[in-house]
């Protein structure tokens, strides 16, 4: 379990995370979304020690979390947003480093090299420079990297930014193995796709601090499941309706230029996101 209280980050007078408390659960698939500048990877900062917290605490199992804590830092692995490999290594030689900066036997850094690269699908490009892969390849290979070391807590900032749609739902499908297998993951996107279909619970940051946070269906649920789409002098319109019916009733009244979907999380973001700021 990892328990956030009170996490909080300044660099001066800005105020990047603001009294962040949150409960994950163990083995659970968890998403931070946020506009841009939330907060999000700042927090994901804070997790993996990159950065320490200017107030608050994180705690893994009970154990506080801090650059020091090598045991309860053992049980954590990222995945940044930025490539951070060498470009002139092969997929081989990138593990065995990640291998050897974690003491592991050269026996098991093969084993394991051969385990997670299978996995991923890219035994056959083992042998390929990393500026000669794609960039879905090196995205895989970050996460082949991340698990060397058999951690608890997978933390993943953006994970797919950047892939095309083939490449993307090969990454998803991926992580829901490794999900399956009890591996907690945490994940910052923009893809509001990607997290209504991997996680189980999202929170939504706005300027560091916690709007809301639930499951996907239930925020989708609270907005209203069903949506007509309508086009006006101001633009395209989105109405929400809790009621299928209400839905159709609206659309039946509408002019030609509307038209009747299910609600995503992505119109969730949107409305909410976009109520503040209107509010401004």
């Amino acid at each position: 379990m990892i328990e956030i209280k009170n996490l909080t980050k300044k660099f001066g007078d800005f105020t990047a995370v603001d009294h962040l408390n949150l409960t994950i659960e163990t083995g659970e698939f968890f998403g931070l979304l946020g506009p841009n500048g939330a907060g999000k990877t700042t927090t994901i900062s804070m997790l993996s020690t990159v950065l320490l917290p200017t107030e608050g605490e994180i705690r893994i199992d009970g154990e506080l979390l801090g650059r020091r804590a090598s045991a309860q830092k053992r049980k954590l692995a990222v995945v940044t947003q930025e490539y951070s490999m060498r470009q002139d290594m092969t997929m081989d030689e990138v593990m065995e480093y990640q291998g050897r900066l974690y003491y592991l036997p050269r026996n098991v850094i093969r084993e394991k090299t051969d385990e997670l690269l299978a996995f991923a699908g890219l035994t056959e490009y083992r042998k390929r420079v990393v500026r000669r892969l794609s960039g879905g390849m090196k995205r895989k290979l970050m996460v082949c990297r991340a698990l060397m070391i058999e951690p608890e807590i997978l933390l993943l900032d953006e994970p797919t930014a950047g892939m095309d749609a083939l490449a993307r739902r090969q990454m998803w499908n991926l992580l829901r193995q490794l999900n399956g297998k009890n591996l907690t993951i945490i994940l910052t996107t923009h893809y509001m796709e990607e997290a209504e279909s991997l996680c189980g619970r999202v929170a939504l940051i706005e300027k560091g601090k916690l709007d809301m946070i639930d499951t996907p269906s239930a925020m989708i649920g609270n907005l209203g499941a069903f949506a007509v789409d309508e086009m006006t002098e101001k633009g395209l319109t989105s109405h929400f309706f809790k009621n299928r019916q209400d839905a159709i009733t609206y659309l039946s009244q509408a002019g030609d230029q509307a038209s009747f979907r299910n609600t995503t999380l992505e119109d969730v973001f949107v409305e909410r996101v976009g109520r503040h700021l209107t509010k401004k």
